[in-house]
């Protein structure tokens, strides 16, 4: 009776907090399609923060499962009650980002590993709540692949592609503020050394909780 009594103890069933993943790298270095395969094949609970953006979506993009598409109105609502953990307008098309607390903390306090696919200035800005965050840059062969690959997209007016070179040669220059850096020369190759990273940081574990309560208390 006594075993039975300890196995049904509330506080041996609290889950230990997860780990927070942050992910960055210029446009053009792959991190969105190594981060889908890491996602797949690594064995420890990793799940993806979903971020907001007022851009409209690209075809084949579902609201709440690549982003949350709002309206300007509605994430400058959000801003203002301090729901986002980080948010940016990027590139200087008007378009804002932001990472929201409740995918955040929620899923940390289930023990999940959060992984944030976000860019330098906002890692920085979520380091400041969790210093304990796991960080990994991914970056191109070099800086001549990474141009190529941007150019081949031929999605952008030059004004806006020169301004995306610009940001991601910034981004290059802040590589070495992450703990890790990984080069994409093969996919599959990133994918796994992605992979060892996060396994090896799987042990010990550490205590995420203090990012938490600062907010709680603001």
């Amino acid at each position: 009776m006594t075993t039975h009594d300890n196995q049904h103890n509330p506080l041996s069933e609290t889950p230990v907090p997860g780990k927070l993943v942050i992910i960055s790298g210029p446009s053009g270095s792959g991190k969105s399609t190594i981060l889908r395969q890491v996602m797949q094949i690594c064995p420890l609970p990793l799940v993806f923060s979903v971020s907001a953006t007022t851009r409209t979506p690209r075809p084949q993009e579902q609201d709440g499962v690549h982003y949350y598409f709002l309206s300007p109105e509605k994430f400058q609502q959000k801003q203002a009650a301090g729901e986002f953990l980080e948010c940016f307008e990027v590139y200087g098309k008007g378009y804002w980002y932001g990472t929201l607390w409740s995918e955040v903390q929620t899923n940390l306090e289930r023990g999940q590993w959060v992984v944030l696919e976000i860019d330098v200035q906002g890692a920085l800005e979520v380091l400041h709540h969790y210093p304990a965050a796991i960080t990994i840059f991914v970056m191109p062969q070099d800086r001549e692949v990474l141009e190529t690959r941007l150019k081949a997209r031929a999605t952008e007016s030059p004004e806006q592609m020169a301004r995306r070179l610009e940001a991601a040669h910034r981004e290059l220059d802040q590589a070495d503020r992450y703990q890790y850096q990984v080069i994409n020369d093969q996919v599959d190759r990133a994918v796994r050394e992605i992979c060892d990273i996060l396994q090896k940081e799987a042990e010990p574990i550490s205590d995420l909780q203090p990012g938490m309560e600062e907010h709680d208390a603001r």
